[in-house]
């Protein structure tokens, strides 16, 4: 894009914390804050429109910018969501270590300006409930564990106390479960790729649920982005003659603890993962490394079917 196309661009910059949204209009140099809530946004938004923005810049903060985007796609505001690794690369590339939320407010909207990056698609409603039930699973899930443990480490005698819990636990997710499968039966789209990454043997509906909520971009990102997004992509740690060790960082959190998870099924059921796993052992490779290969391995290949809109096929998981 010319010079002269980019100067007549209007790209909103917004970091987001818990309580308040830090926002920067560039190059109109405009800053304001507001409350993270409805009439902050609200009142954000009308200020916005006014200038009528090419891209409203928002980094993945967990679940702390899911009211704005959804009152962005409401307005129909472009916007753009973006894995805050990107954020932090491009500030080490232009040398900007200095920061405050108005600083990255400026941050990420030159971020916009110099990558341009793809607007985002608002997920469908049904999606957005769906990771609503997801969060409440995971608390479910966290509750069971607990009481597990006490019922093994408390006597016997107060068992009749825990069990009756438990069993109120386990019926509460199965009722989010079948919630969940009727989410994703109302939207095609999702039906379709639910259809495709349960075709995998070692994917459950667990995981599959958290890529639809969590990862809506799916299949319409590079391998490498899509390695990168979880989280489970190797960052070099090289200077002159000194290699460091190759490590993990930042990306989706939920995402990446569903999916370590769900490898310990894979490696056994899946026989392409188990293969790549056995070998990296034999290799002396540690066994957290090797399930880390995997999760990468797994991540790739999905994002290759989701893309190509096929189901599994051994031969073609191995190319």
């Amino acid at each position: 894009m010319s010079t002269q196309n980019s100067q007549n661009e209007i790209n909103v910059g917004v970091d987001t914390g818990k309580y308040q949204l830090d926002i920067y209009l560039r190059p109109l140099g405009i800053d304001f804050t507001v409350s993270n809530d409805e009439k902050g946004i609200q009142k954000a938004l009308q200020t916005i429109k006014k200038y009528t923005p090419t891209r409203i810049i928002i980094e993945a903060t967990g679940r702390l910018h899911h009211l704005f985007i959804a009152a962005c796609g409401k307005a129909k505001l472009p916007f753009s969501v973006i894995n805050p690794a990107s954020i932090r690369k491009f500030a080490e590339a232009i040398g900007q270590f200095a920061k405050t939320d108005k600083l990255d407010a400026q941050l990420i909207a030159h971020y916009g300006e110099a990558v341009k990056p793809e607007l985002s698609r608002l997920k469908p409603a049904n999606i957005q409930k769906m990771s609503d039930f997801l969060a409440r699973r995971r608390q479910l899930v966290g509750m069971q564990t607990m009481e597990k443990n006490r019922l093994k480490g408390l006597p016997k005698s107060l068992s009749c106390f825990i069990k009756p819990v438990l069993n109120t636990l386990k019926n509460q997710i199965a009722k989010l479960d079948k919630k969940l499968l009727k989410l994703i039966s109302q939207c095609d789209e999702y039906k379709t790729k639910k259809a495709i990454l349960n075709s995998v043997p070692g994917i459950g509906n667990i995981i599959t649920f958290s890529l639809l909520s969590d990862m809506p971009e799916l299949g319409r990102i590079s391998n490498k982005e899509a390695a990168a997004l979880i989280g489970v992509a190797p960052m070099n740690r090289d200077s002159g003659l000194y290699q460091g060790q190759r490590k993990i960082r930042g990306g989706r959190a939920s995402i990446r603890s569903v999916m370590f998870m769900g490898m310990m099924s894979a490696i056994r059921f899946n026989p392409v993962i188990k293969v790549t796993y056995e070998r990296l052992l034999a290799a002396g490779k540690a066994k957290k490394v090797a399930l880390i290969a995997c999760i990468r391995k797994m991540i790739v290949i999905l994002n290759s079917m989701v893309k190509s809109g096929i189901h599994w096929d051994n031969n073609f998981a191995k190319n």
